[in-house]
């Protein structure tokens, strides 16, 4: 979904940063871009250390003089059995998952309340309990995406005076490369697509406009929000 977010943000005008650990990858995204006539950059980064955080960050400043939109995309979904989930791997996603999008969303914050304002949008997902649904053998999974909209809702709080927007996207089953390992059990993968009204998983694309609107003066009294886009499952 981080490329999809990218090319729609440059299609609609933005000047688009693309970071990954990969930065092969980044560089793909940002030759789209290019190609379709967007300024378009592509910067490494582990979002889990905050020192890369950081040094993104003032590279950005550096090149854009500003920084108007946060996407706080990486994310990872490991399966595994609760019983048999490793310490290592619960530091892990968490780390990726949850402490990244805390890093990220600081050290831009920081400078966005310099500048006075800005948005910033995070990405959870339905499987993130409570408003959301619990799913099996993705406990560390789940408990990240919980954090994230409680963080949300936090950042929100504590934001606004700086004229700072925070929301969050919670999406249901999307056609990425991270769904591979569900599709790849036909009667898993039926048995959730039996869950969802509209009978069929998302596109990265229909993400990207529900994250562009949000990025936009469009969504200008909006603040604190998890919007669900799910095709209903959360209403069944």
């Amino acid at each position: 979904m981080g490329r999809t977010h990218a090319l729609i943000m440059a299609e609609y005008g933005a000047k688009v940063v693309v970071t990954d650990i990969s930065q092969q990858d980044c560089e793909k995204v940002v030759k789209e871009i290019k190609k379709k006539g967007g300024k378009a950059l592509a910067l490494k980064l582990d979002v889990a250390q905050r020192q890369e955080v950081e040094e993104v960050i003032k590279k950005v400043v550096k090149e854009f003089g500003r920084i108007d939109v946060l996407v706080n995309n990486a994310g990872i979904a490991e399966f595994k059995s609760f019983l048999e989930i490793t310490e290592e791997e619960w530091d892990k996603t968490l780390d990726i998952n949850l402490k990244g999008q805390f890093l990220c969303a600081q050290a831009v914050a920081l400078q966005m309340k310099k500048q006075g304002g800005g948005v910033i949008v995070n990405i959870a997902s339905v499987a993130m309990g409570q408003q959301g649904i619990g799913l099996p053998n993705i406990a560390h999974y789940c408990a990240s995406k919980g954090g994230i909209a409680a963080l949300t809702e936090a950042l929100a709080t504590e934001l606004a005076q700086f004229n700072i927007r925070v929301n969050c996207v919670a999406p249901g089953i999307i056609e990425t490369a991270m769904i591979q390992t569900v599709k790849s059990d036909p009667k898993t993968m039926e048995g959730m697509l039996a869950r969802i009204p509209l009978r069929r998983t998302g596109k990265p694309e229909e993400v990207s406009e529900l994250v562009a609107f949000l990025a936009s003066d469009d969504s200008s009294y909006m603040t604190g929000s998890v919007v669900v886009i799910d095709g209903g499952w959360l209403s069944t």
